[in-house]
């Protein structure tokens, strides 16, 4: 922190008598030193950040901040004002400020200033010296960590604190144990546990029966600019974890991105605690734990009441509900350290895709819609800016069309964009948005999509290895990572690998066009299997993304729409299956299986394959099998049948949009009755299921068996 404070940013003995003048009085000093370009457009940005949440905090601290393009270099101001002003605390005004400011995208920087800064606050002896310091010089010195705060400056702040209206807050701050600032300083926010393992300080106070396992918190913290309220309350939590006995674990999910906690620790956790004003990131790794969920200020505030009242939801019982099978997205999910590479490379793969698919959708339906409105030769109109007439339908049927193949423009771009920002988060949108666009460009399709991304990822994660100046840090994320990585991508593309590729895309084309007779139907029978394999799984994905990637084009072939009709048709056999036979045979199912049941009626009729996945957890021995057979039946009865459709999604609403919609629907029903049989002939083989009652609605409730845990089949 030695560059970003210096005592010319020092006023201790701050005039201001409200929070925007205080700001101003602090701008000023940084615009005199050369760190702010423009004074008014950066006090525009903290009045913005502001109005977000106040930045007051109990204890008499404010810490206004933002992020702005007006600043060259992170930077952190101090004034001490002896009156006190406003920042919207709870316990009144605040005598000590920090104006923190930062260069937009300034990730690795500003949070290292944060990180430390924000768990120094936290210190008693730290405010208290900054209250009783008396030149700028050691003011200064003090916030960089130079000279560390003494005993004495505590004891005579707190004999002043008749003085100081705020200096004796008795909020967040109150009765912790003191934390060492260099030992904060070195986490950098990013290893909770090491910053844990790096305090030597005891305990305030042992647990009852110190031989005995201690009670085990995992914690989340973030805030709307992901800066210092999140690491103030990371060592806050921690700090009342050490007094009470408790051990705490905090993931600080900041704006630069975050480091996962070991799946073992949340796993041995006891209780959980989320102190956020934004959504908590891959919040399912924590469900099925007593949980506490509040706002960041609860962290920093009232830490020792979260704890206990985690304590009690753990001695009650209460726990937060299973984690869903399909929460979570995947860029969410992509980081993990413990992964193998296969497992991260899949994960990043459908990172792309799973952005992708809704401009597939979107521009699918778009251009399905245009088709159906102005007829087949909607392709051949001309720009709807230069010719389009309110009243006839061709216009609108042109519009839709055109609208639809600006948004298919987007689908390589967008997939390459987000598996590498799933490889290198934030850093990798550029190049990998760059790589996408080269890849259209070219003619490489959808292949040279997923090199691109998977290029621009790697090139991004290498350069964040390497070592560099604190200087440089500040122009790291908005210039020297976009540019050097873009001009490496763009110049692979257009002179490596881009040929190779084009020509590879070429060639699947043509033989996605060549695909007739036995081949088309084969074809359509291992898709079937693939959509019906894990519903809505990888390999799912794998065949529906195979099948996007065909129609992706302003002017797809035949083949190309045959298959995407079989993917979606085979993709609806399994709920749809699922809900035939608890309606035929509800006996072999349970009273929650039956419920289940009605809903995957429309879960299946909408393509959403999911809807199965509740029956093929508690059965996927007899499920997942026969719902394979169904789907590779339809697959293939679809191909066969020359169905064909342009919109990658709807289920049966886009039936209008099929050719030959009657077959397709024939093919779906072999399916569906085909599953179905198989379904009830395999559970009818085994005893009825322990809490299956008769399917007449009309029997008294008396004579239903006391319903039991369901046994998973073997």
């Amino acid at each position: 922190m030695s560059d970003m404070i210096t005592a010319d940013l020092v006023d201790l003995d701050l005039s201001a008598d409200t929070k925007e003048a205080a700001a101003r009085a602090l701008a000023e000093r940084m615009v005199s030193q050369g760190r702010v370009t423009d004074l008014e457009g950066f006090l525009a940005d903290v009045a913005a950040r502001e109005a977000q949440m106040p930045t007051g905090l109990d204890g008499g601290i404010g810490i206004p901040h933002c992020r702005s393009a007006h600043v060259t270099e992170p930077t952190l101001a101090f004034g001490r004002s002896a009156a006190g002003i406003d920042f919207g605390a709870a316990d009144g005004p605040a005598d000590l400020i920090f104006l923190i400011a930062a260069p937009a995208g300034a990730d690795d920087a500003h949070l290292t200033i944060l990180s430390s800064l924000a768990r120094q606050l936290m210190n008693d002896e730290f405010t208290s010296a900054l209250r009783t310091v008396g030149d700028a010089e050691t003011a200064a010195a003090l916030i960089r960590g130079d000279e560390a705060p003494s005993a004495q400056s505590a004891e005579e702040a707190s004999e002043d604190t008749a003085a100081a209206p705020v200096a004796a807050s008795t909020g967040a701050a109150a009765g912790r144990t003191a934390h060492t600032p260099d030992a904060d300083a070195s986490t950098g926010g990013a290893s909770p546990q090491d910053a844990s393992a790096a305090d030597t300080a005891p305990p305030a106070a042992e647990p009852a029966g110190s031989g005995e396992r201690p009670f085990r918190v995992v914690a989340v913290t973030s805030c709307p600019t992901g800066i210092a309220h999140t690491y103030m309350a990371a060592e806050s939590l921690e700090n009342a974890g050490r007094e009470a006995g408790v051990e705490v674990v905090v993931e600080t999910q900041g704006s630069a991105g975050f480091a996962r906690l070991d799946p073992a620790v949340i796993a041995a956790a006891d209780g959980v605690i989320f102190a956020h004003d934004v959504p908590v990131r891959d919040k399912d790794r924590f469900a099925g734990k007593p949980t506490v969920d509040v706002g960041v200020k609860a962290g920093i505030n009232r830490p020792a009441e979260l704890l206990a009242e985690v304590r009690e939801k753990a001695a009650r019982g209460e726990a937060s509900a299973p984690a869903r099978a399909s929460a979570g997205t995947p860029v969410d999910r992509a980081g993990d350290s413990t992964e193998g590479y296969g497992t991260k490379l899949r994960k990043w793969l459908m990172s792309g895709v799973s952005y992708m698919v809704p401009f597939v959708a979107a521009g699918g339906l778009l251009i399905a819609l245009g088709f159906a409105i102005g007829g087949y030769k909607i392709n051949k109109a001309p720009s709807v800016m230069d010719h389009f007439v309110w009243t006839q339908a061709d216009s609108w049927g042109a519009l839709l069309f055109q609208i639809g193949g600006v948004a298919f423009g987007f689908l390589v771009p967008v997939l390459a964009g987000y598996i590498a920002y799933g490889m290198a988060d934030r850093p990798g949108l550029v190049p990998g948005f760059v790589g996408g666009a080269i890849s259209l460009t070219i003619n490489a399709g959808f292949l040279g999509g997923l090199a691109a991304g998977l290029i621009a990822g790697g090139v991004v994660m290498a350069i964040q290895r390497v070592n560099i100046p604190a200087a440089m840090r500040g122009i790291m994320p908005v210039v020297v990572i976009p540019l050097i990585s873009s001009a490496i991508v763009g110049f692979l593309m257009f002179v490596v690998i881009g040929k190779p590729i084009a020509s590879a895309q070429k060639g699947l084309t043509d033989w996605l066009s060549g695909l007739t007779g036995t081949n088309a139907v084969l074809l359509g029978a291992l898709l079937g299997l693939m959509m019906c394999f894990d519903l809505g799984g990888p390999v799912n994905k794998v065949a529906y993304t195979f099948a996007t990637a065909g129609i992706a084009v302003s002017d797809p072939s035949d083949s190309a729409m045959k298959i995407m009709a079989a993917v979606m048709a085979a993709g609806m056999v399994p709920p749809l299956a699922m809900a035939l036979a608890t309606t035929v045979r509800g006996r072999l199912f349970t009273q929650t299986e039956r419920e289940n049941g009605k809903a995957a009626w429309v879960l299946g009729a909408s393509f959403i394959s999911e809807g199965a996945i509740p029956f093929a957890a508690a059965d996927p021995l007899r499920v997942i099998p026969s719902s394979m057979v169904g789907g590779a039946l339809t697959g293939a009865l679809s191909m066969a049948f020359g169905a064909t459709l342009r919109a990658p999604h709807g289920g049966v609403f886009v039936v209008p949009l099929i050719g030959n919609p009657l077959l397709y629907l024939v093919a779906i029903a072999a399916g569906v009755c085909v599953t179905t049989a198989l379904v009830v002939l395999l559970k009818g083989l085994r005893k009825p299921v322990p809490g299956a009652t008769a399917t007449d609605p009309a029997a008294p409730a008396a004579t239903a068996p006391k319903e039991t845990k369901q046994p998973i089949a073997a």
